[in-house]
C-alpha cells in the first residue's frame, strides 16, 4: 500500500513510516513533494480535525490514494482555548521573517501578567487518514503542560522554548527528538491512526 503524507515537508515522512512500521502496517509512504499538481489547501476550519481533513479529503481525491494529514497547535487555559488552530500564525501580518517567534512572543506578552499557577496550556493534534472510497479514520493526542516566561532550549520549533509537559522540569525545546516523539500530541495521535489502520489491514 502507498499512503501519501499531505505535507510538502519531506522530514515528516521518516517519522511516518517509523510509526507505521511499529504498528506492523507494511506502506510505502511518500510526501507531496512527488504530487507538485497537488492542490494547496487552506486550513479554513474551526478545529484541528476539521482543517486535517480538508487536506487529506483534497489529496487523496487528487491522487487517488489514501493521504494522511494532521493538524496541531496550542491551546491555552487563559487565553480560552486560544491561540488554538490560529497558532501557526497568531501574530498574524507582523511575524515577518521569523514568525514562531513572534507568535511566541505575542502569547507570552499576553500572559505577562498570568500568575505561575494560570499558565495551564496543551498542545493538541488531529490525525486523520481518507481512503479513496471515502473512509476516514481520526485520532487525536494531547499533551498537558504549562508556560514558562522565559525561553529554554534550542531544540524544537513553535512554542517548544516555553513549554514544559506535565511531569517534566525541561521545556520541549530541551529534548531530544526521540523523547519528545515519544510524549508529543503529533507521535501520540499517529500512533493511535497507525493502531487503526493495523487493525483494518
Amino acid at each position: 500500500m502507498k499512503i501519501v503524507l499531505a505535507t510538502r515537508n519531506p522530514k515528516k515522512v521518516p517519522e511516518m513510516r517509523a510509526i507505521l512500521d511499529e504498528a506492523g502496517v507494511s506502506a510505502e509512504v511518500v510526501a507531496l513533494d512527488q504530487f507538485p499538481e497537488a492542490p494547496e489547501v487552506p486550513e479554513t476550519e474551526p478545529s484541528f480535525i476539521g482543517n486535517a481533513l480538508l487536506k487529506a479529503r483534497a489529496i487523496a481525491e487528487h491522487t487517488r490514494l489514501p493521504a494522511i494529514a494532521d493538524d496541531s497547535g496550542l491551546s491555552v487555559d487563559e487565553l480560552q482555548g486560544m491561540p488554538g488552530v490560529l497558532s501557526a500564525r497568531w501574530a498574524g501580518r507582523f511575524g515577518g521573517n521569523d514568525q514562531d517567534r513572534a507568535n511566541l512572543d505575542l502569547v507570552l506578552d499576553q500572559l505577562s501578567d498570568t500568575p505561575a499557577e494560570r499558565r495551564g496550556a496543551q498542545f493538541m493534534c488531529a490525525a486523520v487518514l481518507v481512503m479513496p472510497d471515502g473512509t476516514e479514520m481520526v485520532a487525536e493526542g494531547v499533551l498537558r503542560g504549562r508556560l514558562l516566561r522565559e525561553l529554554r532550549g534550542e531544540n524544537g520549533f513553535g512554542y517548544d522554548p516555553v513549554f514544559v509537559p506535565d511531569g517534566y522540569n525541561v521545556t520541549t525545546a530541551e529534548m531530544g527528538p526521540e523523547e519528545k516523539n515519544r510524549i508529543s500530541h503529533r507521535g501520540i495521535a499517529f500512533r493511535t491512526l497507525a493502531g487503526e489502520l493495523a487493525e483494518m489491514a
